[in-house]
């Protein structure tokens, strides 16, 4: 009896927990989406990012809310390589050549940090920002601001309707 209750508890475990990452977005950093790219060569991917601060409310709710919504998690990890980045953090990347960090982080500010280098690279207006990059690595796309599943998929798949216009 021990034994069947151990392997039923340990199937019901196993399923939630594929069920869990059924409804979970797989995202990666963004120097691990380029090497994802170079390696996946011509069937590369476009990277989607996700600029978000720690203190941003509308970049907790695209958390809560669109980043759990089935639809949103497919077509992202399908179609997709998913990147968060904290528009505030210390990571360091290195984009095009150029080292990119955050020289005035302060690991002990509670709230608002310094701007990292990459977030001023991307001419962020506000958070969140949604940025996509094309299968070579270019910034193509800019999304501002809290979005529901259905806008953000609608986003997603109209890629040319809100293109970067190139200097």
């Amino acid at each position: 009896m021990k034994k069947i209750l151990t392997a039923c508890a340990v199937f019901a475990f196993t399923a939630i927990s594929f069920a869990q990452d059924v409804t979970k977005v797989n995202w990666v950093t963004f120097e691990q989406a380029l090497e994802m790219q170079k390696k996946a060569g011509k069937k590369a991917k476009p990277i989607f990012v996700d600029v978000y601060t720690e203190w941003c409310g509308p970049c907790k709710l695209l958390d809560k809310t669109t980043f759990i919504d089935e639809a949103v998690v497919k077509k992202l990890n399908e179609d997709y390589i998913p990147v968060k980045f904290n528009g505030e953090g210390n990571e360091v990347l290195n984009y095009k050549g150029k080292k990119y960090t955050n020289p005035n982080f302060n690991p002990d500010r509670k709230g608002r940090n310094s701007i990292h280098e990459f977030t001023t690279y991307l001419e962020l207006v506000g958070y969140p920002s949604l940025f996509i990059f094309d299968a070579k690595g270019e910034k193509v796309k800019s999304i501002v601001g809290y979005k529901t599943a259905q806008e953000l998929l609608k986003d997603l798949e109209a890629p040319k309707s809100v293109e970067i216009k190139k200097s």
